[in-house]
């Protein structure tokens, strides 16, 4: 499934100004429309961040506000390089949503490393996320480690915001395709390619990735 033009754009975008920048806004006004609007939306875009508590990277490019829900004592931490299209036309599989990043409770950690890219998707970390280096993830993807509500309907009853969770991990040149749903204790191996969602509960690797086994409760 085709992924987003995140990564593929920083690799290929020409410099400001040069030649080749205005020979492709000519070519491509879309793409111009988007960097001016970047441009403009860049101050506010990192206020938010500094707001949140988040460091500003080298050589991001975020193409809309993302929505930052970050808890005071959590932490997040994102490498350089990034990009994030949030704008429904910075994209040509259509962002559903802006980007939202959401570390929710207290010790709760959301690691990216460099050049990540992701289109209208949700990182939300109750617990941990742990994302590697150049990984893509396609338009309208949910990468959430957490049921948010317990399964079990007494329970739920009991205590309503106590789902169970457990850390995702997803290693180093990992491609997600478009509307993926990446669940608890997911743990995706270095350069795989994911195209379809992936069930809780266990771990996928390989190239694409498949199911290699479930976790029992008894698996840390």
């Amino acid at each position: 499934m085709p992924a987003s033009d995140s990564r593929s754009d920083m690799l290929t975008d020409p410099a400001p100004f040069s030649a080749a920048t205005w020979r492709a806004a000519r070519e491509m006004p879309w793409k111009a429309r988007n960097e001016i609007g970047r441009l403009l939306i860049l101050p506010w875009v990192r206020l938010q961040f500094a707001l949140a508590g988040i460091p500003w990277g080298r050589g991001w490019r975020l193409y809309g506000a993302p929505i930052l829900q970050v808890h005071r004592r959590a932490a997040v931490r994102i490498g350089d390089r990034l990009s994030l299209r949030s704008w429904v036309r910075s994209n040509p599989l259509g962002p559903n949503h802006a980007v939202i990043l959401s570390a929710r409770r207290a010790g709760a950690a959301l690691t990216i490393g460099d050049d990540f890219g992701m289109t209208g998707g949700v990182l939300v970390a109750e617990e941990r996320i742990t994302i590697g280096d150049r990984v893509t993830v396609g338009a309208n993807c949910s990468i959430v480690d957490t049921d948010f509500h317990p399964l079990d309907p007494v329970r739920r009853q009991e205590a309503p915001l106590a789902g169970t969770t457990a850390p995702i991990v997803i290693e180093d040149d990992v491609f997600i395709g478009m509307a993926c749903l990446i669940l608890k204790g997911a743990h995706i191996g270095a350069g795989s390619v994911v195209t379809g969602a992936i069930p809780p509960g266990v771990i996928a690797a390989g190239v694409p990735a498949r199911v290699l086994r479930s976790l029992t409760e008894e698996t840390p």
